[in-house]
């Protein structure tokens, strides 16, 4: 519903002076259907200056309820078509599973009262007065009320006789939705590209190479759970170890990092896939951003999403984790000779991302963090909102790069400010940067993208899940506090895990255990064919910031779907990921 916002806007700069009371009405039955759920009262007022028109909140929980469009609302109509008033009514009636505890935790957390403060200056009270408090309280009542957490219901639990929205205003912000959307498009576009200008200069892998089905590696292996206590921290933590099995050399160890929100079970299918391959696999649990952290905000035993000195603790955590192994396999039987604690890898997703770009080199930024974070306040990227709580940190120079990590995987990282250019450009292992598309949470664009533009490591790939979002790769958890919905999670998660799995097997062979043989499998040819529509997949290898700029000035050419095929190439079979059935 984001292509409503660019006409809209258009339409009112053309009549800024002129407008009519009934167009104006138009814009404010549109823009309060397809806006944030935060609104609610007998009346909706909108203003455009000096002009005002209303809307009666029971007239569009008519049209919600039974599609009908009375007096009050016959005269917007005539200017929606009707794929639109579907998709309006749609939204109208969509509903929000989350419990009223957890959304009044959420909105009293510093992330929270930042969105509710721009909120608050475009959706006022009925006396101009605004809306801060009078949002939080519509929101946290609809979602204790039994029909739930619906525009309708947050609109009629709007705590004033009446609702005045700045139509002025709102349309400022569509036009900055709408410049940031076009210029994503437009460099998503671009790196899909230059992926397939380059895939075109390889030797294609033949189809029939690619009809295997997905096989686990050779190796069996065992879990082991086991609590790691800090030496010098006043912190604890679990972790869950992979071991193969039968390995005929000390086996090199992957890390991996979860999000926040997330658990060390997020990710077993990861831990479980390069298991069978021959890698030692380790998959700490970071108390202070995870799951629990969570349940314990929405208990009221926390105030924050994560505490800013996880920003410190993250890091920290996986240093702890590796010198933890490396006593184990001197002191215990059962991994004495079993693990290279000189060859190790990360892999972490979100804050987990952070925690792989800092071990491998990045450190803290604090000037970039406080010029970004001036404009925290009118950030559509919602990951700024996190990063910017590190400013809170003592102000010192953190070094958390270990030489024990030879190689790096950042899945949807949170990198632009907490890092900056400057520190980025430090990193000189290998790495690779995942992206999706559809990321609304670290916008591939901000974060993702131009980072690795600042990337100096010889070795670095840029990888895009075309309609991939910040949730595509997780696996659901019985320890998580949240299943997000499925319009949240996008399109084939489980192809994404595939991805991301295949991906990390290579990437890791490559570049742990030195094997040219699975390079190909890191080249945008193999990409392109293992890609599908519904979760398209590009790598890039190299990518400046001259080129990126070029995208948003002039948008790229569509590129045709279907690259020819060249001749093949030979590769090492099993595969390490297949094509989707």
């Amino acid at each position: 519903m984001n292509s409503l916002f660019p006409s809209l806007s258009t339409a009112a700069l053309r009549t800024r002076r002129s407008i009519a009371l009934k167009y104006l009405g138009l814009f404010a039955f549109t823009a309060v259907c397809t806006a944030t759920p935060a609104m609610g009262a007998e009346r909706i007022y909108v203003t455009y200056g000096p002009l005002e028109e209303s809307v009666p909140i029971e007239s569009l929980a008519l049209f919600a309820k039974e599609g009908k469009i009375d007096s009050n609302l016959d005269g917007f109509a005539q200017y929606i078509k009707e794929s639109q008033q579907a998709e309006i009514r749609n939204a109208l009636q969509a509903k929000a599973e989350i419990s009223h505890v957890t959304i009044a935790q959420f909105l009293y957390t510093p992330q929270g009262e930042v969105l509710l403060k721009r909120l608050g200056r475009l959706i006022q009270t009925k006396a101009r007065q605004p809306g801060f408090y009078a949002i939080r309280a519509a929101l946290i009542l609809a979602a204790s009320d039994p029909e739930g957490l619906t525009i309708v219901n947050v609109l009629r639990k709007f705590p004033t006789y009446g609702i005045r929205i700045d139509l002025a205003r709102g349309l400022a912000i569509a036009n900055e939705l709408t410049s940031l959307i076009n210029r994503s498009n437009q460099t998503i576009a671009g790196v899909t590209q230059l992926s397939e200008a380059e895939a075109a200069l390889e030797l294609a892998i033949l189809p029939a190479q690619m009809l295997q089905p997905q096989l686990p590696g050779p190796y069996t292996w065992n879990k082991s759970s086991v609590t790691v206590r800090s030496p010098n921290r006043d912190r604890t933590f679990d972790m869950d170890i992979y071991l193969p099995q039968r390995s005929p050399q000390p086996a090199p160890v992957v890390v991996i990092s979860h999000g926040v929100g997330s658990d060390r079970l997020s990710f077993q299918y990861l831990a479980k896939h390069l298991a069978s391959y021959g890698f030692a696999v380790a998959v700490p649990e970071h108390p202070g951003s995870n799951a629990q952290q969570i349940q314990d905000l929405v208990t009221g035993r926390a105030n924050e999403v994560a505490e800013p000195e996880e920003f410190v603790n993250r890091p920290l955590d996986i240093k702890d984790l590796l010198d933890y192994l490396t006593q184990l396999s001197t002191t215990d039987p059962a991994y004495q000779g079993q693990l290279d604690l000189q060859r190790v890898g990360v892999i972490g997703q979100s804050f987990g991302g952070y925690t792989a770009l800092a071990l491998a080199g990045a450190g803290i930024n604090f000037a970039q963090l406080d010029k970004d974070c001036q404009l925290e306040n009118e950030t559509w990227n919602l990951s700024l909102l996190l990063q910017c709580r590190a400013r809170s940190l003592e102000r010192k120079q953190y070094n958390f790069e270990d030489p024990r990590i030879k190689a790096a995987i950042a899945v949807n990282p949170i990198a632009s400010s907490i890092f900056g250019e400057t520190n980025l450009s430090k990193i000189q292992i290998p790495v690779m940067v995942i992206a999706g598309s559809a990321d609304t949470v670290a916008p591939a664009l901000l974060e993702q993208i131009q980072p690795f533009t600042w990337l100096t490591s010889p070795n670095k790939y840029l990888v895009l899940m075309n309609n991939g979002t910040h949730f595509s790769t997780i696996e659901d958890s019985p320890q998580s506090l949240f299943l997000p919905p499925p319009e949240v999670i996008g399109p084939e998660p489980a192809l994404a895990r595939r991805y991301l799995s295949g991906l990390s097997l290579a990437f890791m062979e490559s570049y742990l255990n030195n094997k040219s043989n699975f390079r190909p499998y890191l080249e945008p040819s193999y990409a392109l064919s293992i890609s599908r529509d519904t979760l398209g997949l590009r790598i890039l290898r190299s990518l400046t910031p001259q080129q990126l700029q070029q995208f948003r000035l002039s948008p790229p050419p569509r590129i045709p779907a279907s690259p020819p095929v060249l001749a093949p190439v030979s590769l090492p079979s099993p595969l390490p990921i297949a094509p989707a059935r």
